[in-house]
């Protein structure tokens, strides 16, 4: 599903480059449960922004489902992440002034084959999956956090992704809250979803089949873990 070799992300910063990602070598299959651990600077969010077509390396090879990622220009970048990805971001990144429903429906609307009525449909019926069904026409101030993750979740999950990319997606909840959307995510995998999963927590990391661990932009381990 995933395959990067030899990843490198420079920056240049005035009269100097920062090497950000140094020769990342990573391959993902399809349905597993991954998770990418490192401190703040180790290069996370840099390659998630890779991994989801949000940026390009400086160099390297990205494959992404049979199709080299690496070298495509903007709009085909889009057309991937409309069709192939989904995101969890951890601050939820809802519209304030748009209902629970109309938020699900956002990435939908960029596929001008999907009729409104369908559009709709396919929102509402993602938002019952999460137990919303009497959330839907909520606004984001009137949800809790953990309502509005599943919000997030039900936004991500509208496209049919392939490959979902989770940016520490329980960082702004509190622990209960916590653990519930990590068991959705988990139901999920095992029907078929492929995730990585960002997060600085290695309680929250010991629930992956995977670990890959980032400092100083490079991986130094990558562990198969045998959950309980």
């Amino acid at each position: 599903m995933i395959e990067m070799k030899n990843i490198c992300r420079d920056f240049r910063m005035h009269d100097f480059t920062l090497q950000v990602l140094k020769s990342i070598d990573l391959t993902i299959t399809e349905g597993e449960f991954v998770t990418l651990v490192g401190s703040s600077g180790s290069g996370k969010s840099t390659l998630l922004n890779i991994l989801g077509c949000l940026d390009r390396p400086t160099s390297g090879s990205y494959v992404l489902d049979g199709q080299d990622a690496s070298s495509l220009n903007r709009d085909q970048r889009a057309a991937i992440r409309s069709t192939k990805l989904g995101f969890i971001f951890q601050n939820f990144n809802l519209l304030s002034r748009t209902s629970a429903v109309e938020n699900v429906e956002l990435p939908l609307i960029y596929h001008s084959e999907i009729s409104t009525e369908e559009r709709r449909a396919r929102a509402i019926k993602v938002l019952k999956r999460m137990g919303l069904e009497d959330r839907l026409d909520h606004h984001p101030s009137q949800l809790s956090g953990g309502q509005q993750q599943r919000v997030a979740i039900a936004r991500a999950l509208v496209t049919a992704p392939q490959i979902i990319l989770a940016d520490e997606p329980t960082g702004n909840l509190d622990s209960h809250s916590g653990k519930e959307v990590l068991a959705i995510l988990k139901e999920l995998n095992r029907e078929g979803v492929t995730f990585l999963l960002v997060t600085h927590d290695k309680e929250i990391a010991k629930n992956a089949e995977r670990s890959i661990t980032m400092k100083d932009g490079e991986i130094i381990n990558d562990t198969a873990l045998v959950l309980p």
